[in-house]
């Protein structure tokens, strides 16, 4: 029994030593954000139309131009997160998600344990700048880059990896910490089965007798269609992501894909979820709305979906939204699969990005992916 019980002790000791000896691997989830506080509404407004990769007006006027959309637009929204609970849940349900797909990855990525979550949001706290000075602060030396956009788009995923790189330049030039990225993400098994599962609980909800009769209505956030017209792979990869959700379903439903919150007077990607809704509302016994493009509630799905679309709507009682991702143990282990298969292989970066970049904008701050990603000499 003490010969058991010192064996033990010294094993203890043994796997503190290696775990204590081992440099932390940074995740670090990348999203746009949103205001967690009423009060941060107008610096978040200011900083997504400030970002010229997102909006692209005029690189030496768009700050000016984003001072006076912010100042104007900041009382509207304030009353729309104020209907939604006095901010955006966002950073609540990245960090909750950045932490549980950590433990997952202790335990089944031990290689590269342990493993430490951040969040890096493009236009509120905590942004880039924020997340890299408590990555240099932890001693990080490996880390990866993990889009929340499941479905690349050069003015999201591209916007934030442009922005990375700013930072990278600017808080790490002698490259302390060594970057990986996962740029797209759109037909991964835990992702797409995450949202059958949540479409068949919200199918549930309507009468058996008409319940292969409801339409699933696929909304993602649309673009306007001078980005789209670059060659954007937003459009496909979206399209590739409904197609593999009903491909698990079995394809039991009608569905189509429609777009969500244009803005502005330019031509936009369509046709628009509101729209199709009210289309949809006269003609058939019930809908439900599936947020495709999101990984997590905020404006876009708790007031512009819950709160306009349907709440709105002469035909609500016949609408319904499926559950979005949040908390879902499908959704989080999928993501921690995905960052196991990527951690243990050689891959820095997915063959489209260097692509996507070349056909996104001449002026892009990555000009060469080698100097960004991968082992530094």
């Amino acid at each position: 029994m003490m010969n058991r019980l010192g064996l033990a002790s010294r094993q203890t000791v043994r796997r503190f030593s290696n775990t204590s000896s081992r440099r932390n691997t940074g995740i670090v989830l990348m999203n746009m954000g949103g205001p967690s506080k009423i009060e941060e509404t107008h610096d978040f407004l200011y900083e997504l139309f400030a970002d010229n990769d997102l909006i692209p007006i005029s690189k030496k006027y768009q700050p000016s131009i984003a001072k006076l959309i912010a100042k104007l637009r900041t009382p509207r929204i304030e009353k729309q997160y104020a209907e939604i609970g006095g901010g955006s849940p966002i950073r609540k349900w990245s960090e909750y998600q950045a932490q549980e797909v950590c433990k997952i990855l202790d335990e089944t990525c031990p290689e590269t344990a342990p493993h430490k979550p951040y969040v890096a949001f493009r236009y509120a706290r905590p942004l880039t700048d924020e997340m890299y000075k408590q990555m240099l602060q932890d001693g990080i030396t490996k880390a990866v880059a993990f889009s929340q956009y499941p479905q690349f788009s050069y003015s999201t995923t591209g916007s934030s990896i442009n922005e990375l790189w700013r930072q990278i330049k600017k808080l790490d030039p002698q490259r302390k910490i060594t970057w990986s990225c996962i740029d797209r993400w759109p037909t991964n098994d835990g992702l797409t089965q995450a949202f059958a599962e949540n479409i068949k609980k919200s199918l549930q909800e309507f009468p058996e007798e008409i319940r292969d009769q409801v339409v699933l209505l696929f909304s993602a956030h649309s673009l306007p269609m001078d980005v789209i017209n670059t060659g954007d792979a937003y459009p496909q990869e979206v399209s590739a992501t409904v197609q593999k959700v009903m491909e698990k379903l079995n394809f039991c439903n009608p569905y189509r894909l429609c777009w969500q919150s244009q803005v502005g007077p330019k031509a936009w990607l369509g046709a628009q979820t509101a729209m199709m809704a009210e289309y949809l509302g006269e003609r058939v016994p019930g809908v439900i709305f599936i947020p495709i493009a999101f990984t997590s509630d905020h404006i876009e799905t708790l007031f512009e979906i819950d709160k306009e679309v349907i709440g709105m709507s002469a035909h609500k009682d016949k609408f319904r939204r499926c559950e979005s991702l949040n908390g879902s143990p499908t959704f989080i282990k999928g993501m921690a699969d995905l960052l196991k298969d990527h951690l243990s292989s050689n891959d820095l970066y997915s063959k489209q990005l260097p692509l996507d970049f070349k056909i996104g904008r001449s002026t892009d701050p990555v000009t060469d992916f080698s100097k960004m990603f991968g082992k530094q000499n």
